[in-house]
């Protein structure tokens, strides 16, 4: 409810008129007379004004507090209706994911165990490729050391696995080599790749973590010039490996 503001009387008009017979008596009590003078109504009319100026002043804080009540209030129930709305939206949405869930289901017998042979197969998928990097490196562990016949041999690791790369890196230093990286990846600077290979003896190109085109530069560089290439990743990495291997021992 909202309320009028209060507005000062004006004393200023027909004062005269106001003050017409005030020395007259007022009242009478136990015979007593009790008087007012001009003096004294004056003073009641400025203790009169002081009262309405501060009554004023409370009612416009007053106001003002109501309207910023208003506000908040106001903001509030937005958020809320926001609120509603977002919970509708969710609840919906989950609602027509489970109806999906269901047709699938009804339409596909099966799907679950589906599901979970497809979570079985990629956890066999991430062991087999982290066992063929390991028989890799054994496999290369044997081949290393004879790297070094007189001269040191330089190995080129191509690709952005960091576990073969650094697999590799141990490799060739604990046997004298030394060590070159390339990371292979979609911007990858032809003349530097090209530097890169002509530098090194051997090859490990790391087929799964390299870009197409670094790939077809590395297999041309190799069948154009000889070079040993272990292909990590691939089943027939090893045989690569185990050619070199014989290579080196003659």
């Amino acid at each position: 409810m909202r309320s009028v503001p209060f507005q000062e009387p004006d004393f200023r008009h027909d004062q005269t008129a106001c003050f017409t017979g005030i020395d007259r008596p007022l009242h009478r009590c136990g015979g007593d007379t009790m008087t007012v003078s001009t003096q004294d109504f004056e003073r009641l009319v400025d203790e009169h004004r002081v009262l309405i100026r501060q009554y004023a002043q409370v009612q416009a804080r007053s106001h003002q507090y109501m309207r910023t009540q208003e506000a908040e209030i106001e903001r509030l129930q937005a958020e809320a209706v926001q609120l509603r709305a977002a919970l509708i939206a969710r609840d919906t949405a989950l609602a027509w994911a489970a109806e999906d869930q269901a047709r699938m289901a009804a339409a596909l017998p099966g799907l679950p165990r589906r599901f979970a042979l497809a979570r079985r197969v990629e956890s066999l998928l991430d062991r087999m490729q982290t066992l063929l990097r390991e028989r890799t490196a054994w496999q290369w562990r044997g081949a290393g050391g004879r790297l070094t016949a007189g001269q040191e041999k330089a190995v080129l690791c191509i690709g952005q696995d960091p576990m073969t790369a650094s697999a590799t890196r141990e490799l060739v230093e604990q046997v004298g080599g030394r060590f070159l990286h390339h990371d292979g990846g979609d911007e990858v600077d032809a003349s530097m790749l090209e530097a890169s290979l002509i530098a090194a003896d051997l090859v490990i190109c790391q087929t799964g973590c390299v870009s197409h085109g670094a790939y077809w530069r590395v297999q041309d560089h190799c069948k154009r010039t000889g070079k040993r290439c272990v292909l990590v990743d691939r089943p027939d990495a090893l045989d690569v490996v185990r050619v070199y291997r014989s290579a080196t021992t003659r």
